[in-house]
């Protein structure tokens, strides 16, 4: 069996907006820091990451307690949007009940899941019975968990808008996914 734990980035500085270079918040670094000491008992083989700085820097923790490189994917990416929007939430629904719904010069769900389930594909072929870690974000982490579990929708990516980091193992036996579970962590 193969496990792999998506780990939703840690808190994000939300004056920051160019979106690659978004670093983390001074509690974004210290639940950073509680994450790698959660994953203490999980012997990890590898850990991915999308290039985003919030990404890396929430599982650079992970990576230097388990002696592991970071591999970055860049499918692995959070959506681009296109420009600016002021009501992202009434946005996003529009995005969940039409996944190839999008703005100019930005991705629609669609987009996002498919290149994101390919790395997830490359992911699982390359590391057969080895327990991973990838660093990712809110939608890309969404879109992942709809695909495995189509009744995973709006509401539910609207309930992990404040959980972060977050972390979701699902378990795979080859290319077939078997199940998923939240690992709750205290950052308290």
């Amino acid at each position: 069996m193969t496990e792999i734990y998506f780990i939703r980035h840690s808190l994000r500085d939300s004056a920051a907006y160019d979106d690659m270079d978004v670093p983390l918040t001074d509690e974004g670094e210290k639940r950073a820091l509680v994450l790698a000491e959660a994953f203490e008992p999980v012997a990890l083989d590898q850990i991915y990451s999308s290039p985003f700085l919030r990404s890396v820097r929430t599982v650079q923790p992970l990576a230097e307690a388990k002696a592991l490189d970071i591999q970055l994917l860049s499918a692995l990416r959070e959506r681009n949007v296109g420009p600016w929007i002021d009501d992202f939430w009434s946005f996003a629904q529009m995005q969940w009940q039409d996944f190839d719904y999008k703005l100019a010069q930005g991705e629609s769900l669609r987009e996002v899941q498919e290149r994101n389930i390919r790395s997830v594909k490359q992911i699982l072929s390359d590391s057969v019975n080895q327990k991973i870690a990838v660093g990712t974000h809110g939608t890309s982490l969404s879109t992942i968990l709809n695909f495995y579990q189509p009744d995973f929708q709006f509401n539910d990516f609207k309930a992990l808008a404040g959980k972060m980091p977050y972390v979701i193992k699902m378990d795979f036996d080859g290319q077939r996914y078997l199940s998923h579970q939240e690992i709750p962590i205290d950052y308290e």
